[in-house]
């Protein structure tokens, strides 16, 4: 891995500050990346090296932003439950905040950045030039009949979560446990598990605590049916690029034969890897989108 140089910076939103990495030059198109759940910014540092690596920095600049609540980015104020729709708001505001002229840029977005790309340019394509989806490819969804439970057990999950609240922050001896903790709650790779939490991170009395806003663990208090799904994701003319991992998340397999209804002019790959391919297949994901891009 190169460990490309970048430029930090702030985006000052109406409602938050986000944090936010630069690759490339800042005259060039945009493509703005999206992370996953619980990571951030530097899960793209693999793919960003090897866009570096394949020119694709000569003709694009790649921006990557911290989510709410991950990595340096503030967290949402209150201890109200947080919601994946407002994502959605939080990127129309970064687009405009960072579009130049108005400009329709490229969405990369992987797992839940993913999910909120789709839903996004689903409602506001005309701000999206082109759209590529790693290891998503659209909200989730369940049946209605979950509804009262999913909210019931929201609602006893925060109020949990508020007795939490008045203890004393966890901390760790080292970076080292939390990576641990990690790689073995997810099965993300040591390397990787290093790259991410280390961003995710603080120091606190000479000890290590996590900086992430502790809510997104929460459930969610509600999630649509695919009958709402289907109504929104139908039908965009996005240019759309699907990337899947051959061991990644098998409930993709639920949307994967609706992706023809959804989108008119989607290219759909399957790639070595698992979830996090974008890390640890970084060269196979980085050239099948440059293909993708640079036509």
């Amino acid at each position: 891995m190169l460990t490309l140089n970048s430029t930090e910076f702030q985006i000052p939103l109406a409602h938050i500050t986000l944090a936010a990495k630069r690759y490339g030059k800042i005259d060039k198109p945009i493509i703005l990346a999206l992370h996953g759940w619980l990571d951030n910014v530097d899960s793209f540092i693999p793919l960003a090296d090897e866009f570096e690596q394949q020119g694709i920095l000569n003709t694009f600049q790649l921006i990557c932003i911290d989510w709410p609540g991950h990595g340096l980015s503030d967290h949402r104020p209150g201890r109200y439950p947080l919601h994946w729709v407002d994502y959605i708001y939080d990127l129309h505001a970064v687009i405009q905040a960072i579009s130049v002229e108005n400009q329709p840029i490229i969405l990369i977005g992987h797992s839940l950045g993913g999910i909120v790309a789709s839903a996004y340019n689903a409602c506001m394509g005309e701000n999206v030039a082109k759209l590529i989806l790693i290891e998503a490819l659209a909200p989730l969804f369940e049946s209605a009949q979950h509804a009262k439970n999913r909210l019931r057990k929201g609602l006893l999950q925060q109020q949990g979560f508020n007795r939490q609240l008045a203890r004393p922050t966890p901390t760790y001896s080292s970076i080292d446990v939390a990576v641990q903790a990690r790689h073995q709650l997810t099965g993300l790779a040591l390397p990787w598990c290093e790259l991410i939490t280390q961003r995710n991170m603080q120091l606190v009395d000479d000890k290590c605590a996590w900086r992430s806003d502790p809510r997104l663990k929460l459930d969610s208090l509600n999630r649509f049916t695919f009958e709402q799904v289907d109504g929104l994701m139908s039908c965009s003319d996005t240019r759309t690029l699907f990337i899947a991992a051959q061991d990644g998340y098998k409930q993709l397999t639920q949307t994967e034969h609706h992706a023809n209804t959804w989108f008119s002019d989607i290219k759909m790959v399957t790639l070595a890897g698992d979830h996090h391919l974008h890390m640890g297949n970084a060269k196979q994901v980085a050239e099948t989108i440059g293909a993708f891009i640079l036509k």
